[in-house]
Formats: C-alpha cells, structure tokens, sequence
C-alpha cells in the first residue's frame, strides 16, 4: 500500500514540476530583456585603416572580391613523368599523358559538363599510342635444344623426368619448354623454339632445366645462360653448357657436376635492322644510329617474319548488360587476350602482341573481338561480345605496317583503333 501511494506523489510531484520548471525558464532566460545590450557599430569600408582591413580579409566572401568569381575554377594539373635512357624518348614533351581535375564544381560549359560525374578525372593522352617506353623488336632467335647429357639423380629408382624452360631476359612472357623425357639422364630432344629478340647487346638466353614431378614442385637439375651477343646474324652455332645451380661465381655449389646441355642458336635480324648487326653482335653494340637500314621490303616478303598487332583503344562499345572490356585476339588457332578495363565505353589498352610466323601471312585472317565480362557472380550471362573484327593481312605484308580505325560487327556503333606490323627476317 506504501508503494502505491509513493508511486501516486511522484508521478503527481513530476507533472506539477516540470511545467513550474519551464514557466521559471522562461521569465529569467527570454521573457527578461538583458539591459547591457549596445547596438554594434557600422562603418563603411573606405572608412577603415589599412590593419583594420587585413583583419577582416579573410572574412570577405570570394563573390565580393571578385565580380567574376562564378567563371573562376580551381584547376589541379599533373603530369606522369616517362623516363627511358636507351634510347632516349624522340618527342617532346617525355611523359605519357596529363591527368586534369577541377577541385570545386562550378559554372562550366555543358559540353565539359556533360563529361563529368564529380569527382572526375580526364586522361589527356600527348604522345601515340604505338610510341612505347619498350624496345621494338630487332630479330628473331631460332633456338633448338638438343639434347642433355649425365643430368643428376632426383628419384628414388636413381633416374629424373627431364625437362626444360627457356626464355629471354628483360621479357615478361610465360617461358616456353620442352617435352617432358621420362626416366631418362641422357635425354634427346630436338625441338625447335623461336623468340623475339628486342636488344641482342644486352639480353641473354635463360635455359632451366628440372625434374617434372608429378604431385608437389618440380626439382631444379641446373641453370646456364647465353649472351646473344655472341651470336653473328644467320650463322648457327652449337653451345655444350655445363648446368650450374644459379648464376653466382661464388656459389660452392656450382662446383658439382649437373651435367650438359646442348643447344643450337640462330639469330635472323629484321630487313630493316640487318647491317646493324652484320657482324658478331659485340662488336656492333654502338651503332644506334639506324643510318644505311636495308629497306623494311626490298621483295622478299614471303619468308619468316614477326607480326605485331597494337591494341591502341575502342570507341562507344556497349554492352546490354554490363561494359568491363577486353580484347581477344585469334590468329592460327593461338588466343591472345587484352587486359580488362572497368565500366567504360571508350577502353584503351596500347597493348602490344606478337606473333612468329614461318612464312608471310599473305592470304591469312586476324580475328578481333571485343568481350564484356562481369566483375561479380551471377545467373546472368557473364560474358557478352560487344563487336568484332576480321582484318585481311595481305595489306599488312606489302606495306610493311597499318594503323586504322575499323567499325565492329555486330556493335550499334562500336569502333577499334588497331595498328598492325609485318617485319620480315
């Protein structure tokens, strides 16, 4: 019962409070006139010392001090700097592109405006796109592994899988191998590679050879490398390497028998670069110039040669579902694929692949095709093509390199920038 009652007075003494409470406020707070309220002072401008102005500078909003502000933008430029010491970039100014972006969003043109999704950046490129920071290719090395002698025991029957990889330095591509020889120290092989030479002065040869292994790593039996620089243009020469662990002198363990590795080298310069390298390679590493080059086609057109195809950019490709392109390119039954560029029309690759071919691809066709591919998992198509592109080569090898723009099949208004070469050797 005394719960109760106690329950009653608070609930009574709470509702009485509070509205005598707010009633007090406001007589003290806002009804009541403060008595020591002097009105603020106004003086013109032209009326103030020069310290007093400085003072309130700052204060002075942007559209007083300047009548024009509305057309003013705070522009932010920078560029990408591109250094390349051999041989130096031959256009001016040397960097690849100028990034722009304005820092605040104003009163601009519709045309600007139209391109902006705030905040944005524009890619203004200044240099073409076939002019690369890499080397072009000079040649082509024909190499041959014949065969390997008193390779070291790996398994536990006293025997070893070999095979071998083989790839240029300063090359980022996937090294190409031989065929596997079971249970076999002394294997033949006799298999031809070819691989695309960009600077015989310095590049070298990299040949692995391991034990194929079928569940875990593969075991390394030895490594040796060879300079092409010791090779003389169209002149084969035959290698006996004794296989070493790695490449340091200093390594105790490379004192160790590993067994040999014979190998046949060939190195066929293109037209254009062949009395650069008309003697041993070493002996002609300064001549840079490029002054005397034979012709890139001087008749000869249908015998082995490199072709190259520049992926520059596609224009207003579009896709039902989604538009993340890349590009894949089909020649002879070899695929070769672009990188991906995220939600864009206008992709722009300036990817470089090449192709080494025995004879000119005279009556040959390259396939082009543009594919949209979803970032995320879903129940809907993943892949979409958003145009593609058959282009006759026959042009390509008699005028020795083309560079257009091709409208793409089966693309509303899709268009790609594509720049072919055909360098023979």
């Amino acid at each position: 019962m005394m719960g109760l009652v106690g329950c009653l007075l608070g609930i009574i003494g709470f509702g009485i409070g509070v509205p005598i409470g707010i009633l007090i406020g406001f007589l003290l707070f806002i009804y009541k006139e403060p008595a020591d309220v002097k009105d603020p002072i106004i003086r013109p401008l032209h009326d103030l010392d020069t310290s007093s102005l400085l003072d309130i500078l700052p204060e002075i909003p942007s559209w007083m001090k300047h009548p024009d502000y509305d057309r003013l933008l705070d522009v932010q430029i920078c560029a990408a700097p591109r250094i390349a010491l051999k041989p130096l970039v031959p256009t001016f100014p040397c960097f690849t592109r100028i990034s722009m972006s304005l820092m605040e969003k104003e009163m601009i043109s519709k045309q600007i405006a139209s391109l902006y999704l705030w905040p944005q950046t524009l890619e203004i490129p200044i240099l073409d796109g076939s002019v690369g920071a890499t080397k072009k290719p000079v040649g082509i090395l024909h190499v041959k592994v014949v065969r390997a002698l008193k390779l070291l025991k790996m398994d536990l029957l006293g025997s070893s899988d070999p095979y071998v990889k083989l790839s240029l330095s300063g090359e980022r591509l996937p090294a190409k191998k031989t065929s596997i020889k079971m249970r076999n120290l002394n294997p033949l092989w006799n298999e031809d590679f070819k691989l695309t030479v960009k600077d015989p002065q310095s590049q070298v040869l990299q040949l692995h050879v391991y034990d194929w292994e079928k569940v875990g790593t593969h075991d390394k039996l030895g490594m040796q490398v060879v300079p092409l620089r010791l090779l003389a243009p169209h002149e084969t020469q035959e290698f006996s390497l004794d296989l070493v662990k790695n490449t340091n002198p200093n390594d105790p363990q490379n004192k160790k028998p590993r067994g040999q590795l014979v190998v046949q080298m060939t190195f066929n310069p293109f037209k254009e670069d062949y009395e650069r390298f008309s003697g041993p390679l070493d002996r002609y590493a300064s001549n840079e110039s490029g002054v005397g080059r034979l012709p890139k086609h001087d008749g000869s057109i249908c015998g082995a040669g490199l072709l190259s195809v520049i992926l520059q950019r596609a224009e207003g490709v579009e896709g039902k579902y989604h538009n993340n392109p890349y590009a894949v390119i089909i020649f002879k039954g070899e695929k070769k694929k672009s990188k991906l560029v995220k939600r864009t029309r206008d992709p722009c690759w300036n990817e470089e692949f090449q192709f080494v071919l025995e004879e000119a691809p005279l009556k040959d066709m390259i396939h082009i095709e543009v594919i949209s591919k979803r970032l995320h998992f879903s129940l809907l198509r993943r892949k979409e093509s958003l145009g593609h592109v058959d282009i006759n080569l026959n042009d390509v090898v008699h005028n020795g390199r083309i560079n257009e723009k091709y409208d793409l099949i089966n693309s509303k208004n899709g268009v790609i920038c594509i720049e072919i070469r055909w360098e023979v050797t």
